[in-house]
């Protein structure tokens, strides 16, 4: 009987006849019933060993009753429709994970063919001998085995591509997650002042304007001495494994400007921007959710027009208004952005360079930190040492003479690093400029052969 479009009969049971003999009561199973159920069922809960999930599937027969429902299984197997569902799930037992989550994106039906849990439990008794923690269902144990989300040497794969990554589970530990509502913040710093927008409120007086405001443009509490105003916020957060590394850390108190914590109402956030002085940068939602917006360096988002230097941004006045002016144009273009929605517990990494939009939602609360590893530090050089680093630097007084200091901390605290990492770049440019072996084999520049009678 086929997996998807087997019908699920039920039959009524009769009620056991019963008889009373010498003053004690006897009952009589139907054998019929007594057969179907497999057992006497009698002071039984019968539990499935794992839990059932249909995916909307439904039995074949209900095609007949609803005039505009197609039969979803053969339309997305395409040319595997005539096989049995047995058959297509031992075809799909020749796959590996990777394998498997790929055909699932293909359509609907081998959405719900690869998702069969048998096929993940088989993965997993065969990859990981037993060495495993169940997390529920033998996907997600294959998943998490496979794929351990707290992999440091996995770092440098995360950053490597410079591509915004969506985390979860990374922040699950810390006490922010589960205190920082409006009532504890207000318990905690409700009298002290915060950098909102152009002014400075105390964070209660924040609230009750949050609260109340309908406006296109909120005013967006965006404070970088949070921590320094009240120590106790500071022990309520940590930062998120993949993102210890930051070598700005290594100027101390005369570092930039780096973490900040971020409140406002619905429709409040951030307009099209590329994070200061060249830095990669996470942003943990605590409370509520954000929609962002993304486009990779070398793509000017539509409606916005930077400076020639880098050193001014034009752009809609409001998020509002861009998304009723641009947002749709964004459709039709051959590179389009990277969208997502990041709720309470995620983490959204930014690489450097990336223009980005940020619009809350709902009233949300969260922190964001940038940061200076590696892979990003000859980049951030780079950007202290331009012409007009006076105008681009940010995020502290001395800017002329950040680049200096930093350079100069860096060598100091880690020897050599950025010799290696200018000999490592020269070694990928010019491994990138190699020829090809097609191109090693063919002459480019040789002019087409022609025959001559």
């Amino acid at each position: 009987m086929n997996l998807l479009s087997r019908t699920i009969k039920k039959k009524r049971h009769k009620k056991p006849k019963t008889k009373t003999r010498n003053k004690r009561q006897e009952t009589k199973e139907d054998p019929v019933e007594q057969d179907e159920l497999g057992e006497d069922t009698e002071g039984f809960n019968l539990k499935t060993s794992a839990p059932s999930n249909t995916y909307g599937v439904q039995p074949l027969g209900n095609l007949y009753f609803s005039s505009g429902s197609i039969n979803s299984r053969n339309t997305g197997l395409g040319n595997l429709q005539i096989l049995t569902d047995e058959l297509v799930l031992d075809i799909l037992g020749f796959l590996d994970g990777t394998q498997l989550g790929v055909l699932a994106t293909v359509s609907k039906s081998f959405y719900v063919f690869t998702n069969h849990e048998p096929l993940w439990r088989n993965l997993v008794l065969d990859k990981l001998n037993g060495e495993f923690l169940f997390n529920g269902s033998w996907k997600s144990t294959y998943i998490a085995g496979i794929y351990p989300l707290f992999d440091v040497n996995g770092c440098s794969s995360l950053k490597e591509p410079n591509r915004p990554v969506l985390l979860e589970g990374c922040i699950d530990n810390w006490a922010a997650l589960q205190k920082w509502d409006k009532d504890y913040l207000v318990s905690v710093c409700g009298d002290v002042k915060f950098a909102a927008g152009p002014v400075e409120m105390r964070l209660q007086e924040y609230f009750r304007y949050s609260d109340q405001v309908r406006e296109e443009r909120p005013l967006y509490l965006f404070d970088p001495k949070f921590a320094e105003k009240v120590p106790v916020l500071d022990s309520e957060y940590e930062v998120p494994l993949y993102f210890r590394e930051d070598l700005f850390s290594v100027l101390g108190n005369e570092r930039p400007d780096y973490r900040w914590v971020i409140i406002g109402p619905a429709g409040s956030g951030s307009s099209f921007h590329i994070d200061p002085n060249s830095t990669s940068a996470w942003n943990a939602v605590i409370k509520g959710s954000k929609k962002w917006v993304l486009f990779p360096p070398d793509v000017i988002p539509p409606g916005v027009y930077p400076s020639p230097d880098g050193a001014e941004v034009a752009c809609p006045v409001s998020i509002i208004e861009w998304f009723m002016n641009f947002y749709g144009a964004t459709k039709n273009l051959k590179r389009r952005p990277i969208e997502c929605i990041c709720k309470a517990g995620e983490v959204i990494f930014v690489p450097n360079g990336w223009w980005h939009l940020v619009i809350n939602l709902e009233e949300s609360i969260a922190i964001t930190q940038n940061y200076v590893s590696r892979r990003n530090l000859l980049n951030v050089l780079d950007f202290l040492k331009r012409p007009n680093a006076g105008e681009l630097v940010s995020g502290t007084r001395d800017r002329v003479n950040l680049h200096d200091k930093f350079e100069n901390a860096v060598e100091s605290t880690f020897p050599g690093t950025i010799d290696r990492l200018v000999q490592k770049a020269e070694e990928k440019r010019a491994q990138e400029k190699k020829p090809s072996f097609w191109d090693s084999v063919t002459d480019s520049h040789a002019g087409a052969f022609k025959f001559s009678f």
